[in-house]
């Protein structure tokens, strides 16, 4: 779908149907995340500690519940970019160059988003983004929920085993947060190589799924799902210091419950357009073209999540 420009300023190009798939596709944390709408740039949301019921005897009081209860924030950071289009590209065709820019970006976006969301090992004191990576969380004692730092954090695992992956997921399994049709497992694509090579005592593979309508049961080259658990590959799925759309820190995989990846829609990604007749343009004889979104992310609760590093 072209992007028509018409001088109205910045254009939301979260529309266009070929973003939207690119960053659903690229995204694991915009496609699973439960999503929060942002009419300001920071918000509040209610973080429940539970509710503990019991026997309630005739004739007496009703059984109080101790849980905690408080809030997440949210608070939104901006994403963008600009890029320049040549002004005889420009009018050899503004529309599909600015709908393929479109997609790139969205791609760039979503990658970044992960693992911004995810990667980060810094506190955002120190990473410059206003708030806190999962990989972060997980290091930190929560003392409103009763988490203990690192507990749902392994690192220093040199192969993702298959017992490696199977205590991941069991201990997600055991959390108080553990509810089976949320559950998701988002990894980086260099696990699809570690899934493919795990073998049972004969050499076969274990991970193994079903295509439909292939006679006999054909095998698809990656499983979507571990463990029966809905699975996202995500290239923004490795650790970094500060935030990038191509990390190359370690690579991870996720185990949790969606509905406590928090992500904050303040602002959807968007487009502008400067042409080379006025402002900055002109001295170049360039046109350009901005992105930008606000986006929020908050962790629910740390025991919600378990993470695996590898290297």
């Amino acid at each position: 779908m072209a992007v028509a420009f018409t001088g109205a300023g910045w254009i939301p190009i979260e529309t266009n149907p070929d973003v939207i798939q690119k960053v659903q596709q690229t995204s694991a944390v915009e496609r699973f995340g439960h999503h929060v709408p942002m009419g300001s740039n920071t918000k509040y949301t209610p973080r429940s500690g539970g509710v503990v019921l019991g026997r309630w005897a005739r004739s007496t009081s009703a059984p109080a519940d101790s849980s905690a209860n408080d809030s997440v924030l949210l608070a939104s950071d901006k994403i963008g970019g600009k890029v320049t289009i040549a002004e005889e590209d420009r009018a050899d065709s503004l529309a599909n160059i600015v709908d393929a820019k479109s997609v790139d970006a969205g791609t760039s976006y979503a990658k970044l988003f992960d693992n911004v969301c995810l990667g980060i090992t810094a506190a955002k004191a120190t990473s410059g983004w206003l708030f806190d990576s999962l990989y972060y969380v997980l290091t930190q004692a929560d003392a409103t929920t009763g988490y203990t730092a690192n507990a749902n954090l392994t690192t220093g695992v040199t192969a993702a085993t298959y017992d490696a992956l199977s205590a991941l997921v069991g201990q997600h399994e055991q959390s108080d947060y553990f509810d089976e049709s949320e559950v998701v497992v988002i990894a980086h694509p260099s696990f699809k190589q570690a899934l493919r090579g795990i073998k049972n005592a004969d050499g076969d593979p274990i991970f193994q799924e079903s295509t439909a309508g292939v006679a006999g049961g054909g095998q698809a080259p990656t499983p979507s799902k571990l463990f029966g658990y809905d699975m996202q590959f995500s290239m923004g799925a490795k650790t970094s210091a500060t935030g990038s759309a191509a990390p190359t820190g370690k690579p991870f995989v996720v185990v949790g419950n969606r509905q406590l990846l928090q992500v904050g829609d303040r602002d959807a990604l968007a487009v502008n357009f400067q042409d080379s007749q006025t402002g900055i343009g002109v001295d170049t004889d360039e046109n350009v073209l901005y992105f930008r979104a606000r986006k929020g992310f908050a962790v629910g609760a740390p025991g919600a999540f378990s993470m695996l590093v590898i290297g």
